[in-house]
């Protein structure tokens, strides 16, 4: 290493070292796997958070690096809570629940038992933390079940395989996030808005399937991501309607060879060529086939495109503004 080089990386360690004293000092509660903080899992400190009702004043959880296997719940009531990582690739939650896992009754405990975060609270940020299902081809497994308003993740990663990402309800925003998956791994009714991340195709299937609303004028929005595969000989599709509005929209994407060039399925159900609302815009690389999509999903126009904001679709009678960080 040359003698640049060397005063770079040391340079970046004291960066690295003054954020993380910074954090440590500003935070309310410290989370760390090895015992050396107030808590030592994510869960004993979302316990012991107050119901804060600022949401200018929120309540900030500092999760040291480290594994944390465990299932983690927030409440309904952990309302402007921060779970802030020091790292996402060393800071990790993880769990391998599937739905064939045999519940207390002795039945299967089914799909939306299986997630191993469970964010039922508005107002919640997630940020620098990895959330992990390492079940695999098993079936399905959830890293992660969203049923709160107004939720942010924020560089974060998503591991998982079948139904990696819940998000059952409200409205969230994910920004530089990397999701990998292969069957339906970002699936649900929700309205979302995904800034800038990354989608990583671990097998063949389907990214979503999304089960919007009729009433909702928008499901998932992807805007400025990367759609990148494990192998090159895997193929997926962009998505498949859960049920039959369901509404996909892939803006400034580009898209691996991975893709298909026909793009979207029908579930086998034709008649959902009719009602769902499936869209891209200025789609680039291998996987972008416009002239090849089938002929039920829909091209926007530039002006339409240029309609579809963050603003506009998360902001509700509330005004919802996530603030992007670049």
């Amino acid at each position: 290493m040359s003698r640049l080089a060397r005063i770079a990386f040391a340079l970046a360690l004291t960066f690295a070292g003054f954020i993380s004293a910074t954090r440590a000092a500003t935070a309310n509660a410290i989370v760390a796997a090895d015992g050396s903080a107030e808590f030592k899992t994510v869960q004993a400190a979302i316990n012991a958070a107050p119901q804060v009702t600022s949401r200018d004043q929120p309540w900030v959880i500092l999760v040291k690096p480290g594994t944390y296997r465990e299932i983690v719940y927030i409440q309904r009531e952990k309302r402007h809570i921060h779970l802030v990582g020091e790292d996402a690739a060393t800071t990790i939650i993880t769990h391998q629940l599937n739905a064939s896992a045999i519940g207390p009754d002795g039945e299967k405990i089914g799909t939306f038992r299986t997630p191993t975060v469970q964010i039922d609270a508005d107002d919640f940020t997630v940020e620098n933390l990895t959330l992990e299902n390492t079940a695999g081809p098993t079936g399905q497994a959830l890293a992660l079940r969203v049923d709160g308003d107004r939720v942010v993740f924020r560089h974060c990663r998503f591991l998982g395989w079948q139904d990696t990402i819940f998000i059952n309800r409200g409205r969230q925003y994910f920004e530089n996030c990397y999701i990998a998956g292969a069957t339906d791994f970002i699936f649900g009714g929700a309205t979302a808005w995904f800034e800038a991340c990354e989608l990583h195709i671990a097998g063949n299937g389907y990214i979503t399937a999304a089960s919007t609303p009729p009433e909702a004028a928008y499901g998932y929005v992807f805007n400025r991501c990367r759609i990148t595969a494990a192998k090159p000989d895997l193929k997926t599709f962009l998505g498949r309607p859960w049920r039959a509005h369901a509404s996909t929209i892939f803006l400034h994407t580009e898209m691996a060879s991975v893709v298909r060039s026909e793009g979207w399925h029908n579930w086998g159900k034709s008649e959902r060529e009719q009602t769902v609302r499936y869209a891209e815009f200025a789609s680039t690389g291998p996987g972008a086939a416009p002239d090849k999509r089938v002929a039920w999903a829909k091209p926007l126009t530039e002006k339409q495109a240029a309609e579809i904001t963050a603003e506009t679709v998360l902001g509700g009678v509330d005004h919802w503004r996530p603030i992007a960080r670049r």
